[in-house]
């Protein structure tokens, strides 16, 4: 196991093993102990009771979180016609068909997600399995195949993320960064917790949420009582 620094000794230091944090509390101890030298991301990661082997629990959704994700993201398009002039006017970093699917063969993905018109989709589909174990294949759950590409593209920009719970059946996403300080990031928290809540599976029994966990890029993580999401969503 590698040897972790001094600045992240202490910070570990401040946080009780035992201890199962409100939101409020382990938020607000992040921001203040936060040592990197860089901006660093908050990320959560809520582990849920659901077996995602069965098509009937998969837990799978998109959100617009309501302070974004102090990043700038980069959006590619794959669209033709009319459609190229509407998704480079609404702002994508990248517009194309056939020569951006090369270029991604080859090797390239300067860009942070992908949208595409369901026009385009059978030639993008050679590429699924580049684009897919990467998450950044278009699909049309989450509103990246489509025609309306202005509307995809803004709300990418604006901080819409996509969460798929892993095999583990965890659910892993960033909620922002340090800088914008404990009210911004507990905001885009109980936004990502709610959605979750309301897209519980008909057919998951006993205990929904069953651990969270949240901790900054290079900080020790926190453990929250899922007794607290109740109070969070009032």
């Amino acid at each position: 196991m590698p040897k972790r620094g001094k600045k992240f000794r202490e910070a570990k230091s401040k946080v009780d093993p035992l201890k199962r944090y409100t939101f409020e509390e382990a938020v607000e101890a992040m921001v203040a102990s936060s040592f990197a030298k860089f901006d660093e991301t908050i990320d959560i990661a809520v582990r849920l009771g659901v077996d995602p082997r069965h098509a009937d629990q998969m837990v799978r959704g998109s959100i617009i979180l309501p302070n974004g994700l102090g990043k700038a993201v980069k959006v590619l398009v794959f669209a033709k016609g009319e459609k190229e002039k509407e998704a480079e006017e609404a702002g994508a970093d990248f517009v194309g068909n056939d020569e951006l699917i090369e270029k991604i063969k080859g090797g390239w993905f300067g860009f942070d997600k992908a949208v595409a018109t369901p026009d385009v989709m059978a030639s993008v589909g050679k590429i699924g399995k580049i684009l897919g174990p990467r998450g950044l294949m278009p699909n049309a759950k989450t509103g990246t195949v489509t025609f309306e590409v202005g509307k995809a593209i803004n709300e990418l920009k604006a901080g819409k993320i996509d969460f798929r719970v892993e095999k583990a059946g965890i659910i892993h996403s960033p909620m922002g960064k340090v800088s914008f300080g404990a009210e911004k990031i507990l905001g885009n928290i109980i936004a990502f917790i709610d959605t979750v809540v309301r897209i519980k599976p008909a057919s998951s029994k006993g205990t929904y949420i069953r651990s969270i966990a949240i901790s900054t890029t290079m900080g020790p993580g926190f453990k929250i009582d899922p007794v607290y999401v109740k109070d969070l969503l009032k």
